[in-house]
């Protein structure tokens, strides 16, 4: 994490600049909210700011904003005067950190601020393949692709292969393609020169130039307009950029992460993203299989997030409860990780008792996750499966195995995702199996509507 932090450096803020760099911040010092707002523009990157409360915060926010700045912003004082750390607050300070300083409490609240403690929690097969393909290629410099649904972890895999690679020391700069609006993506990226707009009061340097020497990750890419992304190719290519109204090229070296929730080979053919650049990010593509197809990493990540919430909260951890499990591992999770992050942060919240029960476990509805059918007709498919296992001694392997697969996959009344999942197979090769089966005259149980036709 890069902290700024804005103030005069003596007695007790100077303790807490040494406590917050114990944590792992690389930190930089400014004295005066103008000072903060150069470096910032200048391209002195920042995560947060620690800004001493007597300083003008407000009015700090308001130039960043002016700029296009968006870094929050933590409020210290020696003292805690409530009503100054009340008015910083109320000035747009995201928290106060009193001063003298606690160590815990400095490194709990640059955690919450900036969200910075987001590991890689993988137990399911299906990821781990992606993770070992992942720390394949992390070291090379090759732009990677990163793709899978909404809520599935893209920024995450994408921060793990920066802390992967050779630059991971250097800064990881991330840009919300969708989430600025097209006439300022271009500034964002690239920069621009002052009087280059309306608005352009002064030099800004883009993120191009903010990442040089680190990672720039292009976050949800498939929004960028396509006459933007024939300005990226160009940069991507020459590995120099042309800062809005420059008159001359600006080296870079960076390395280019992008992430889509959508088809970019869809989007090629629908005309909406340029397929030469497609070539230069897709140099290796990492998809993310979604939350349901990774069964075996729900409740790793739900022990996770109740040990955040609870520290963050400030309440007793909780086991969760077998019932509470067991619907979990059922629910489907269209919002993914990100979903379940927050149920269970509602969870921790909502529970009253000495376990984590079901019913505290809220969906974004407000309604709490009802019995899973599906998830019946799996736990008894898994049950016959086992029983199958021990009533074929004697058999070859191949002929237990097609007794297996046929008979698990009855249970599961056609559904081809169900079966692979508890048979530990992908997809595909139940596919290649049933195939076979079926060309050697073996009567497959077909789809069925309802559960069965939706993953056949």
């Amino acid at each position: 994490m890069r902290l700024l932090v804005v103030g005069k450096l003596n007695g007790q803020l100077s303790v807490a600049v040494k406590m917050a760099m114990n944590t792992g911040a690389k930190v930089s010092h400014v004295e005066t909210i103008e000072q903060a707002t150069h470096a910032l523009r200048a391209g002195q990157g920042a995560d947060l700011l620690m800004v001493d409360y007597s300083l003008d915060i407000a009015g700090l926010i308001a130039a960043n904003e002016s700029e296009r700045i968006r870094v929050p912003v933590v409020a210290c004082g020696v003292d805690a005067d409530p009503m100054r750390a009340a008015a910083a607050i109320k000035a747009g300070a995201k928290e106060f950190i009193p001063l003298p300083p606690d160590a815990e409490l400095i490194a709990a609240v640059l955690a919450a601020v900036t969200d910075d403690e987001r590991p890689m929690i993988v137990r399911d097969p299906s990821m781990e393949s992606v993770i070992r393909l992942a720390d394949q290629v992390a070291p090379s410099d090759a732009s990677i692709l990163i793709t899978g649904e909404s809520g599935s972890g893209k920024e995450v895999m994408a921060r793990y292969l920066h802390g992967k690679s050779r630059r991971a020391k250097a800064p990881f700069i991330s840009v919300n393609c969708a989430a600025i609006p097209e006439n300022l993506l271009e500034s964002e990226l690239f920069g621009h020169e002052k009087g280059a707009f309306t608005g352009a009061m002064a030099r800004r340097i883009g993120k191009f130039e903010e990442a040089n020497g680190g990672t720039l990750l292009l976050d949800e890419i498939s929004e960028m307009d396509t006459r933007l992304q024939a300005k990226l190719l160009r940069a991507i290519q020459e590995r120099e950029i042309d800062r809005v109204g420059g008159s001359k090229p600006v080296k870079v070296d960076i390395r280019i992460l992008a992430t889509s929730n959508r088809d970019l080979t869809q989007a090629v053919k629908d005309g909406t993203f340029r397929e030469d650049l497609l070539y230069r990010l897709n140099v290796v593509n990492l998809r993310l299989p979604p939350l349901r197809e990774r069964p075996a990493d729900v409740l790793s990540l739900c022990e996770f997030f109740v040990k955040k919430y609870s520290a963050a909260n400030g309440v007793q951890e909780k086991p969760i409860s077998a019932e509470a499990k067991r619907r979990l591992i059922g629910h489907r999770w269209p919002g993914n990780v990100r979903e379940l992050e927050n149920a269970m942060h509602r969870a921790v919240l909502l529970s009253p008792g000495a376990e984590i029960e079901e019913f505290a476990i809220r969906l974004p509805d407000g309604q709490p996750m009802a019995p899973n059918p599906e998830a019946a007709v799996a736990r008894g498919a898994q049950m016959a499966a086992d029983a199958v296992s021990r009533a074929f001694v004697g058999s070859t392997v191949a002929e237990v195995e097609q007794h297996l697969i046929i008979d698990t996959l009855e249970h599961c009344l056609g559904n081809r995702t169900h079966a692979a999942n508890i048979l530990g197979i992908s997809i595909r090769t139940l596919r290649n199996k049933l195939k076979e089966y079926g060309d050697a005259g073996v009567s497959v149980p077909p789809p069925q509507g309802g559960m069965g036709s939706a993953a056949a």
